[in-house]
């Protein structure tokens, strides 16, 4: 099942199911702002850790911390839905409902006193994300989307950006995960270098659901990302979708779980930047 295409023209109603989802969606923000809320009191902007198995030490026991907080109340609220235990994992999911959490996003952030990142969870349904909650301590901000009722910032609905002109666009991309392959960062460094020759701005930066949320809201117009960890991308596929923005492969495909590639843009640069990305696989 996939729910994302290139610029809806059909408005979605409100069905039912929708309304059951909603009152899921008071509770996952609940869980998620508890979550958040911890990960908070262990933030420290002083913190510089000194090599490689003090950072992985560090990311670890965010995860566990926040995990054994947040993972019941996520079940209870919806019975019968299951925990996505790889959250750095790709490609579909078995059929049924799944929550798909990343418990620090942007975890390499909060281990170096850095200020970007935060705590998602994103329900999914037969590998379609139907519900989603991203909250910022340090900001007390939560974006939230229903699958079918918007996007919203703290309660206000969402738009993406008007845009039409590549070359006023702010645009982004990013490391998706330490490791990745050769030909994936490759691909990543031409992309950057083709926008920076077709766009306004280019940024490069983690996570990507932080650069997604300004896609959402209209505050940047394009992100792209060359990887298929679900944790990263589904949440901001949601709420760009749900803002009335395109969501796609970088071919210009429907994306899903099951692609290999990610775009999400304004909608009135959609074509633009597929014919550049497309260039590059």
């Amino acid at each position: 099942m996939n729910v994302f295409s290139t610029p809806r023209t059909v408005p979605r109603t409100v069905s039912a199911e929708t309304v059951a989802l909603e009152a899921v969606l008071e509770r996952t923000v609940a869980a998620v702002r508890t979550a958040g809320e911890l990960l908070r009191e262990r933030h420290d902007v002083a913190a510089r850790p000194g090599d490689l198995d003090e950072v992985v030490r560090a990311i670890d026991a965010n995860d566990a911390a926040v995990s054994a907080l947040i993972q019941q109340p996520l079940l209870d609220a919806r019975p019968g839905s299951r925990w996505v235990e790889n959250e750095l994992g790709g490609g579909l999911l078995p059929d049924g409902e799944w929550w798909v959490v990343d418990t620090a996003e942007g975890n390499i952030n909060h281990v170096h006193g850095m200020g970007e990142w935060g705590v998602t969870a994103t329900l999914v349904r037969d590998n379609a994300p139907v519900l989603t909650v991203v909250h910022l301590p340090l900001t007390g901000d939560t974006y939230t989307a229903v699958q079918g009722a918007g996007a919203h910032l703290n309660g206000e609905r969402l738009r993406s950006s008007a845009k039409t002109d590549l070359r006023a666009a702010l645009v982004g991309t990013g490391q998706a995960k330490p490791g990745e392959d050769e030909q994936a960062l490759r691909r990543m460094g031409a992309s950057v270098t083709a926008m920076l020759l077709n766009a306004l701005v280019v940024r490069v930066s983690v996570p990507a659901t932080m650069q997604l949320i300004h896609v959402a809201s209209g505050r940047m117009d394009a992100f792209w990302q060359f990887s298929d960890v679900c944790s990263g991308l589904l949440p901001g596929a949601l709420l760009v979708s749900e803002a009335g923005g395109s969501v796609t492969n970088t071919r210009g495909e429907p994306w899903s779980l099951a692609a290999r590639d990610f775009l999400a843009s304004a909608p009135g640069l959609h074509t633009h930047v597929v014919d550049i990305l497309s260039d590059l696989a």
